[in-house]
């Protein structure tokens, strides 16, 4: 296969993906969450069951579609940062932008969605609990870093605590702006752990 039918069929993946899940969403948006099946979603978007199954493992990963992308963001903030800037400030900055993104008027119903159904909710719980731990991965990982594993979970934890707590809050910057010395004190009493360097 050649690298051009190569990109074609990963920007055919990519699309039928996003044909799905902007089905699923308006479906559900209009319909409601539990009143809308996969089959459902598979018929109006034009797609076999088991050609959603591809994309999406379950009903609920169809309405945090973008979950992975959140994710990837989250860790590119540690590895991608300025040689000597300081993490915190680095992911104070990305927490900020995606607190917007997810803020945003059309964000709304989305979320008043995931709000009112426990089911949804709850996925939502096991989403920030993967997030938490990929976060705390690439911290433990950057040997500038020096803080054990421990705190780098911890930290982590704190983190996507900080995006759902100002995210819920009436004023979401300022919470960011009000949650983030916090982190920043937290993170600078951690003592560094000794490690060895070869």
């Amino acid at each position: 296969m050649t690298v051009q039918q190569s990109g074609r069929r990963e920007r055919k993946k990519a699309a039928t993906r996003q044909k799905i899940a902007d089905t699923a969403l308006r479906l559900f948006l209009e319909r409601g969450y539990d009143a809308v099946g996969i089959r459902d979603v598979a018929a109006e978007a034009d797609v076999a069951v088991t050609t959603l199954f591809s994309h999406f493992a379950s009903k609920e990963a169809l309405v945090f579609e973008q979950d992975e992308d959140f994710e990837h963001r989250l860790t590119r903030a540690v590895t991608d940062r300025a040689p000597n800037e300081p993490l915190v400030p680095a992911l104070r900055r990305e927490v900020l932008a995606l607190v917007r993104h997810c803020t945003a008027d059309s964000a709304a119903p989305i979320w008043r969605m995931i709000d009112a159904s426990p089911t949804l909710r709850k996925y939502d719980e096991t989403v920030r609990l993967r997030h938490a731990e990929a976060l705390a991965a690439a911290i433990a990982a950057d040997p500038a870093l020096t803080r054990s594993e421990t705190v780098a979970r911890t930290l982590a934890r704190f983190v996507i605590d900080a995006y759902s707590l100002s995210r819920e809050s009436p004023d979401p910057e300022a919470a960011v702006d009000e949650i983030f010395p916090m982190i920043e004190a937290a993170w600078a009493a951690a003592r560094p752990s000794h490690r060895t360097h070869t």
